[in-house]
Order: C-alpha cells, then structure tokens, then sequence
C-alpha cells in the first residue's frame, strides 16, 4: 500500500451543536424570569393609571368646591343679593317705578308706520312653491 499515492479521503468532523446545554438552561432562566416579572408590571402599570385618573378627578372637585365657595360668598353678600332680587324677580325699592321693555317688533314697525318685516318662508314651503310655479308655467 502506498500511503501518497490515491486520492485522500474525507473523513466527515462531528459539527458543535449550536446551543449547548449551558446555552439552553440560561435561555430558559431568561424566558421564565421574562414572564415572570410581566404580571407584577401588568399590575404596576394598572395602578399608575388609576392613580393618575384618581388625582385628575380629585383636582376637578377641588376646582368645582373652589368655585361653589366663591358662588356662596357671594350669596351671603346683601349688595348681590339685592341685584339678584332686581335681575330676576323685578324688586323694586319703595318709590321706584318699574318699567318693564316688551321686545315686539312688529307692533313697533306699525306705530312708527314702517311696512312690517315678515317671517321668510321655510324651505320647504318655497320649494313647493317653486316647483307650482313651474307647473304652472308648463301649463300656459
């Protein structure tokens, strides 16, 4: 046998596996911590939004008592009280004559003898009338 002469043989290596035992227990370790801590985030998260909308619903009922205690100093102030009174219910003081303004336009317009303003039709009345107008002149 000649040892140099002939082609050479390949002889086929064992290839490394790809992940090794280590390689594989340090995945898991990391994907089991990974969904561990997930749900006490999921919580955490939670909670944080609660907060927030807690303390936005706690500063808007601070503002509405701020303004309903400013509303009430006010009430309890007999000056605006007796503006109240005056505005809405039409007190008058001793001696006073109350006059009271109607707002009628029409009634106006014929004293001051000015041809009275009317009301202009709705869409739909002049719509109709537009389209008997032009039946009527198909018609002629």
């Amino acid at each position: 046998m000649n040892v140099g002469s002939g082609p050479a043989k390949r002889t086929a290596a064992p290839r490394p596996r790809a992940l090794t035992g280590r390689a594989t227990v340090l995945i898991v370790v990391f994907v089991a911590l990974a969904l561990a801590y997930t749900y006490p985030l999921r919580v955490y998260l939670a909670q944080k939004s609660q907060i927030a909308q807690l303390e936005a619903e706690q500063a808007s009922q601070r503002k509405l008592i701020t303004a309903k205690t400013e509303e009430l100093a006010k009430w309890r102030d007999p000056e605006y009280l007796k503006a109240r009174a005056r505005e809405e219910f039409f007190y008058v003081l001793p001696g006073e004559t109350p006059l009271l303004v109607y707002n009628d336009p029409v009634a106006a317009a014929k004293e001051a003898g000015k041809p009275v303003a009317t009301t202009p039709d709705r869409w739909y009345d002049t719509l109709w009338n537009s389209v008997q107008a032009a039946d009527a002149e198909s018609q002629n």
